[in-house]
């Protein structure tokens, strides 16, 4: 049975979508079958990211209207075997969240890892996806506001019953926690959730993203080799997090 993970952040502007990419693609890289999902139904993004514009015809929305069956409905990623995407609706379909639920459970016996692309906020979006996961990683920077949603999202999603959450602290600037006298420690301190790794600041990864090229295939300077250590601690391997 595969693992099932809602990568999620209180608010937006974390690189949610774009960590959810680098991570499936590592995945994939490493092996493993890899489902990618687009929850957020009003501003579905997960596509671009990946470098999947063009592959998508069907969406979630069509296999719960019975429209397409579920094996049909994801796009396989045309460079990176074993990485798959699924598509948002327009709008969240019928069925909600038992259905959504119940299709990730048949997704599980296909796929050794389902990462769910959440919605900023807590939301309808957020509830359907943290809903189908056994874990979640939580998204934060530095940022003030940051900490205070990504501590009221562990909150909710404790609440809806998500048995492990790990925090994945995004677009670290060395110079800007020195100058704010902050450090990791204190954001981990603020979501209130595991540490899972660290992401450098890093240019390449907003370049990656306008290119509509996944960052594993671009290349970076300092997040490449991060996010890479971030899908081998989630398959199990003993990487250390280091200084940045």
């Amino acid at each position: 049975m595969g693992n099932t993970i809602v990568i999620t952040s209180g608010k937006g502007g974390t690189g949610k979508t774009a960590c959810t990419a680098a991570i499936g693609s590592f995945l994939a890289r490493s092996g493993h079958s890899v489902l990618c999902v687009d929850c957020d139904a009003a501003l579905s993004n997960l596509d671009l990211a990946l470098g999947m514009g063009e592959a998508v015809l069907w969406d979630y929305g069509d296999v719960l209207a019975e429209n397409v069956s579920p094996g049909k409905a994801p796009a396989e990623h045309p460079n990176i075997p074993g990485l798959h995407l699924l598509a948002a609706p327009a709008s969240l379909p019928d069925g909600g969240t038992d259905g959504f639920r119940e299709l990730m459970e048949a997704y599980r016996e296909e796929y050794d890892f389902i990462l769910l692309d959440s919605p900023a906020g807590i939301g309808q979006g957020f509830r359907m996806a943290a809903g189908a996961a056994g874990m979640a990683i939580i998204v934060a920077t530095g940022d003030v506001s940051s900490l205070r949603d990504g501590q009221r999202t562990a909150q909710e999603l404790r609440a809806l019953g998500v048995p492990e959450l790990r925090l994945l602290v995004n677009r670290v600037r060395p110079l800007t926690y020195r100058r704010l006298r902050r450090s990791i420690d204190d954001v981990i301190d603020g979501v209130g959730a595991r540490l899972i790794g660290v992401i450098s600041e890093d240019e390449g990864v907003s370049e990656a993203g306008n290119l509509e090229t996944p960052l594993m295939l671009y290349g970076s300077r300092r997040a490449w080799g991060q996010f890479r250590n971030v899908a081998g601690r989630l398959c199990g391997e003993k990487i250390k997090i280091g200084r940045l």
